[in-house]
């Protein structure tokens, strides 16, 4: 494998030349965020929940369960260790980061144009995440295969209103559990030049996402840029585990982002109110951040936060309701304060179709993330029953409302056309401004357009079928499907990615486990 590294440096060089010379993005590779961010704690709250914070690292602890390596870390910075359990001095893991993390860093995507600032005033909206079914309404739900990752790679490249291509957009269990990240990476960077995500289901599993991207971007390159970006969650609570642990050293020793990401249901998973949520989630992510940041100094991390209440009389997990949205916007602040950027949700809800509940609950959580200041907003397109499901309809719904997003979280036009003044001396009083030059010249880009809403009268509704939202979301999406056009990758690339798998393949045993 080293003899050819030289050629693979090569041949990525020649890629990104080819994407520059041929590929165009149509959309803003990421949101330049122009409005304020909403704060509702105060200055007093947020210094609450960082004393408490504090209290459980240095008088609970977090769990490192079966992992020698970090204990040995922590050891080594005056942690106290008994067994698994770490327990850190107040103040510790939050001066470590503020010493090496960066505020914020570029994640570099096969096409350049694509690239990706995440932290500062940015938002990059990325789509659904794990889900093991998928749902549409010609099959209704069912388990997820290859072709559907696939499918959904290319909705991710082909929407605008998404940035990123994510990562495990759907489980494919029609592929073994040990050799199916090998298709999913490759269809990341085969069918989008869109930045994407590596898997983290075994620390060799990672390892293969680095050499993967090392084929694409070059072995140096990818040491000294951040060009994969990696879900590290949170056991909840105060646990973090082996698998976990692994993955997330192999991307920082690489240099690669983590999202160190407390994975919560309030009431099970952590206390039920809101204040005793936000200090769990703090100290989880402060042990996590620091870890990495003892890994290798400066390798670019994100605070993430999955915070969903549950039903106190089933137990089961709700979206879109107002105290998840309150732990989003205080664990928003409390990242800024901490100088790291922030990952939170997304289109989340409960609904099992691509009804009215998940368009209020999704909305609800989307709008709150956005207005909250959310850097890498995950899970913004697709998620349906709590994240069990892909839809697809729900995915171009919320594509569109992630559209929408993009266009509110960029701001007032000020500039001289932006202020109309010509068209309100041109059309005066009583008259209306339909054929005035200034709207002439502004129509097409006037409004923010929806490919999935109906608007017309209902005469013309009824002629054309009356289709509500998702059944024109299906028409939408089989469209899109069917238009696909691949972005460019280098021959050279694509071979030596498609060799590595099979010889990856090849290795590995076929467990589903």
């Amino acid at each position: 494998m080293a003899e050819n590294t030289g050629r693979r440096r090569g041949g990525g060089r020649d890629a990104r030349r080819i994407t520059r010379e041929q590929t165009k993005p149509v959309s803003p590779p990421y949101i330049k965020r122009q409005v304020p961010t909403y704060e509702i704690a105060s200055e007093e709250v947020l210094e609450l929940v960082e004393h408490n914070a504090e209290i459980i690292l240095a008088e609970i602890g977090i769990d490192f369960h079966d992992d020698p390596d970090s204990l040995e870390l922590f050891r080594r910075e005056g942690c106290d260790i008994d067994g698994d359990r770490v327990r850190f001095p107040k103040g510790m893991c939050r001066e470590i980061i503020t010493r090496s993390a960066p505020a914020e860093f570029i994640q570099y995507a096969r096409n350049p144009e694509r690239n990706v600032v995440i932290g500062g005033n940015n938002t990059v909206l990325v789509p659904a995440y794990g889900p093991p079914f998928i749902r549409n309404q010609d099959e209704g739900r069912r388990y997820a295969n290859i072709e559907d990752f696939r499918n959904f790679a290319k909705l991710a490249y082909m929407s605008p209103g998404l940035h990123h291509n994510g990562g495990t957009l759907c489980e494919p269990v029609d592929l073994p559990v040990t050799k199916r990240h090998l298709e999913m990476v490759y269809s990341h960077i085969r069918y989008s030049d869109k930045a994407f995500m590596g898997s983290v289901t075994a620390p060799e599993r990672a390892e293969d996402s680095v050499q993967m991207a090392k084929l694409v971007f070059g072995d140096e390159f990818v040491e000294q840029h951040c060009v994969l970006i990696n879900l590290i969650n949170a056991n909840s609570p105060m646990t973090f585990d082996s698998t976990m642990l692994g993955a997330a050293r192999v991307y920082a020793k690489h240099n690669q982002a983590t999202v160190i990401s407390p994975f919560i249901l309030s009431g099970a998973m952590s206390p039920v109110t809101t204040l005793g949520t936000c200090a769990q989630i703090l100290a989880e992510a402060l042990a996590g951040i620091c870890f990495v940041q003892l890994v290798k100094p400066g390798a670019p991390v994100v605070f993430g936060t999955f915070s969903s209440s549950i039903s106190m009389q089933s137990g089961a997990p709700t979206f879109g309701t107002p105290e998840p949205s309150l732990v989003l916007n205080i664990c928003a602040a409390l990242s800024r304060r901490l100088g790291v950027p922030f990952r939170s949700g997304g289109g989340l809800c409960g609904s099992k179709i691509a009804d009215a509940q998940a368009a209020y609950e999704s909305a609800n959580t989307m709008q709150a993330a956005a207005m909250a200041g959310v850097n890498f907003m995950l899970h913004t397109a697709g998620w349906l029953e709590g994240g069990l499901v892909m839809g697809y309809e729900k995915f171009i719904m919320d594509a569109d409302q992630a559209a929408m997003v993009g266009v509110f979280l960029g701001g007032i036009d000020t500039s001289e056309n932006g202020q109309a003044m010509d068209a309100l001396r041109e059309v005066g009083p009583g008259k209306h401004f339909l054929g005035c030059a200034h709207t002439l010249a502004n129509f097409e880009q006037a409004f923010y357009r929806s490919n999935v809403t109906d608007n017309n009268s209902f005469e013309q509704w009824s002629s054309e079928g009356s289709l509500d939202t998702s059944a024109r979301a299906n028409a939408v999406y089989k469209k899109m499907l069917r238009e696909y056009q691949a972005p460019p990758i280098d021959p050279g690339i694509d071979e030596a990615l498609l060799a590595f798998i099979e010889q990856r393949k090849a290795s590995l045993p076929d467990s589903n486990n």
